[in-house]
């Protein structure tokens, strides 16, 4: 992470570091008790995939033609950040039956490191959105003595609601169904004194979460490819969008030749946020 990008917006044409570049936004100091900084991080292609899926395995998958060191090094610069990951069922059973790799804890010694010395806990808390309560947990939860909390909707079963319980683990009743809502969860989680939320949890999260005007900023990759195909999975997933919808353009960096034989932009977006935890 030593080259450079070449930033367009604001100040266009300025040559920047691409080490440091989200570690130096400070989100850990943007955020409240009573108004948390929430941000969400995608990596997408032109044509609006930001994975394809395995019909036949029945499971999801990132091209690895499409990720590059430069855009984990800036996932990890947020994954530092943040006191609070938002994630989700389905990414625990594919992690238990290890089809993805780990990003529960921040594990990269400089990184850990500026979170000590910036009066963040050495590891972030966890919470594992989900409508089935069906998952495992994995065991560097544990090992890295990470705070786990488990949201779901009213409605979810309640054997699967007693078996967490009876493990001792909090649940988070965030969702009139048994889907996990936005507002109620970000509004729960700013009651449990979190302050700089970083939502990993893929497209439907995203979905309610901007839905529900609780988003502060959007990371978003753009890698200048073309993916194609019939199976794939974008950004959100619900029904379309009003001005909730509508986002602001903060900042825009271009690299050149990365992927090799492309580029790529990483740009971040702002949506004004709703002040309610009706929704």
């Amino acid at each position: 992470m030593h080259s450079k990008l070449l930033r367009f917006y604001p100040d266009p044409c300025k040559k920047v570091s691409l080490k440091g570049l989200y570690l130096n936004h400070r989100l850990h100091e943007l955020g409240t008790a009573g108004c948390p900084f929430v941000y969400a991080n995608f990596l997408s292609s032109l044509d609006g995939r930001i994975a394809l899926e395995d019909t036949a395995q029945q499971s999801t998958y990132i091209p690895k033609h499409i990720t590059t060191a430069s855009d984990f090094g800036l996932f990890m610069e947020l994954h530092a950040q943040a006191d609070c990951l938002i994630t989700h069922g389905g990414y625990m059973r594919a992690l238990g039956e290890g089809r993805l790799g780990n990003i529960l804890q921040v594990r990269n010694k400089d990184l850990v490191e500026w979170r000590r010395n910036h009066g963040l806990q050495l590891q972030p808390a966890v919470i594992i959105a989900s409508a089935s309560l069906n998952f495992p947990l994995h065991d560097s939860l544990k090992e890295h003595g990470q705070d786990v909390y488990i949201a779901t909707g009213i409605n979810a079963a309640p054997d699967r609601i007693r078996y967490w319980q009876d493990l001792g683990y909090p649940l988070l009743f965030t969702g009139e169904d048994n889907m996990v809502h936005g507002a109620p969860l970000i509004d729960a989680l700013s009651g449990l004194g979190y302050k700089t939320i970083y939502l990993i949890a893929g497209p439907q999260m995203l979905d309610t979460v901007i839905r529900e005007q609780q988003l502060s900023r959007l990371y978003l990759t753009m890698t200048h490819q073309l993916i194609g195909g019939k199976d794939f999975r974008s950004l959100l997933t619900g029904s379309t969008l009003g001005p909730e919808g509508n986002l602001i353009l903060e900042a825009m960096y271009y690299e050149q030749d990365s992927p090799p034989g492309s580029g790529q932009f990483f740009m971040q977006f702002g949506q004004e946020r709703s002040t309610s935890t009706d929704s």
